[in-house]
């Protein structure tokens, strides 16, 4: 445990989410047959365009692999932990994501047991701010 907190670089860089502006971006979008598996199978395409964008900042290719995961036929629960499987999938651990609304505990609960990783999620208002904990953290 001791060892990760010593190389702060590998787990400092913040991932940034508007989340309003992906499902608006969501509606207005001309999907293609690509974009609609990448709907049905979101992690497909987070890993298969994930390798054509490697000239992009990381923040940058988040943006773009997010409008490919963030859809309004799902929950904004399931939405949220796309976003943060992705953040983690491109090694980012400390993510904000701005949201229209403050989320129930209901949702909060949804979202730390749909996840796949040990989460602390600390809300202000409508900032939602997820850190991905190390795995033996998770009870």
């Amino acid at each position: 445990m001791a060892d990760s907190r010593l190389a702060p670089d590998v787990r400092s860089e913040k991932a940034s989410f508007d989340y309003m502006e992906y499902l608006s971006a969501s509606c207005k979008k001309q999907w293609s047959f690509l974009d609609a598996i990448y709907g049905v199978l979101p992690f497909f395409g987070m890993v298969l365009r994930s390798r054509t964008t490697q000239e992009k900042s990381n923040q940058d290719k988040l943006n773009a692999l997010a409008l490919q995961v963030v859809s309004t036929q799902v929950s904004d629960e399931i939405n949220i932990v796309r976003l943060i499987e992705l953040a983690q999938q491109q090694s980012m651990y400390s993510i904000d994501i701005h949201l229209p609304y403050s989320l129930t505990e209901e949702q909060l609960t949804a979202i730390e047991k749909e996840c796949r990783h040990p989460l602390k999620l600390t809300q202000n208002d409508e900032h939602l701010a997820v850190e991905i904990l190390e795995q033996s953290s998770k009870h």
